[in-house]
């Protein structure tokens, strides 16, 4: 019989032997780790000695030049299992989000605006103090 509708999609796991970084405390904090077991939907991270993390963190993996936003949702002493975030660019943008966007975009609108008019101004005035010289 085929898989049922309603059983959930269990993510291929690879065994690997990647080296990575367990980045948290909006990184600030990091610890080495192996990745031994990856997949589209999670990874299982071994450390060298026991460790302690937050729940959220950001695993980077120099070897695939990836950085993925995870989820803890196993822990023993000297490993972690994690699910990675799912991109939120495709979720709906919340309100919160495209005030938070145009609060930046205004001020580096400003700054553009303000790097122009200093252009300006030194290319007016570069060339008298050339002159003075």
């Amino acid at each position: 019989m085929g898989p049922m509708a309603d059983e959930p999609q269990v993510a291929i796991r690879h065994r690997t032997f990647l080296k990575g970084t367990v980045y948290y405390d909006n990184r600030r904090a990091s610890i080495e780790c192996v990745v031994r077991d990856l997949s589209d939907s999670g990874a299982r991270l071994t450390f060298e000695h026991p460790v302690t993390v937050p729940d959220n963190v950001e695993l980077f993996i120099p070897q695939k030049q990836q950085t993925l936003r995870a989820r803890v949702q196993r822990r023993a002493p000297n490993e972690i299992g994690v699910a990675f975030e799912v991109e939120r660019s495709a979720e709906p943008r919340r309100d919160f989000d495209v005030e938070l966007q145009k609060r930046v975009e205004t001020p580096e609108a400003e700054i553009a605006a303000l790097k122009r008019l200093v252009s300006k101004l030194n290319a007016k005035l570069l060339p008298h103090d050339l002159d003075a010289a």
